[in-house]
C-alpha cells in the first residue's frame, strides 16, 4: 500500500465531497501550487488510492427500480474463480464480493422490476455451473450511500 501523507489525506476529503472541483480551488484550500495538487492525485490514480472518476448515475432514473442483494452459494469455494467472469456478462451485477458465513458470493444488481429479477435469477444466474443456491434481499430504501470518511483511516497509514 502506497503511504500517503496529511497533504494527500487533506485533497482527497476535498475531492470525494467535488471530484470536478478545479485543480486551482483545492491548491488555494491546501496551500500548495496547482502542479503538486495535480502530480499528487496522479500519483494517487496510479497507485491506486484513487480508483474512479466519472458521474454517479441513479438507477432509478434509468429504468432499474428493484436494487437486489444475492447471496450465492457454490458447490466449492474454489469455483469462484470460473463464476465471477459469467456474472460478468450481466450488465445488472454491479458488484460481487467473495465472502465469509453462509455465502460464498454476494451480488449487488438492479433489475427493471420483479419480473426482470426473476427472469434474471431463473435464467441466468442459476443457470451458471456451480451455482447450487441463491437468496435474494430486496432493498426497499437506501439510507446510507458514502464514502468512507479519510478522518476515519488508519492511523498507522501516513
Amino acid at each position: 500500500m502506497e503511504k500517503i501523507d496529511s497533504l494527500d489525506k487533506k485533497i482527497l476529503k476535498i475531492v470525494m465531497k467535488n471530484a470536478r472541483i478545479p485543480s486551482k480551488d483545492v491548491a488555494v484550500e491546501c496551500g500548495v501550487s496547482r502542479a503538486a495538487i495535480h502530480q499528487r492525485i496522479q500519483r494517487m490514480i496510479d497507485t491506486r488510492v484513487i480508483t474512479g472518476s466519472g458521474y454517479h448515475v441513479d438507477p432509478k432514473s434509468v429504468g432499474f427500480a428493484t436494487c437486489t442483494y444475492i447471496g450465492v452459494k457454490l458447490e466449492r469455494g474454489s469455483m469462484y474463480r470460473n463464476v465471477v467472469p459469467e456474472f460478468e456478462k450481466i450488465d445488472e451485477i454491479v458488484e460481487c464480493h467473495f465472502t465469509t458465513g453462509p455465502y460464498t458470493l454476494l451480488l449487488k444488481l438492479y433489475a427493471r422490476d420483479n419480473q426482470h429479477l426473476m427472469e434474471l435469477l431463473n435464467d441466468k444466474i442459476q443457470h451458471i455451473p456451480g451455482v447450487t443456491a441463491t437468496e435474494t434481499l430486496i432493498s426497499l430504501d437506501e439510507s446510507i450511500n458514502r464514502e468512507i470518511p479519510i478522518e476515519a483511516a488508519n492511523p498507522d497509514v501516513q
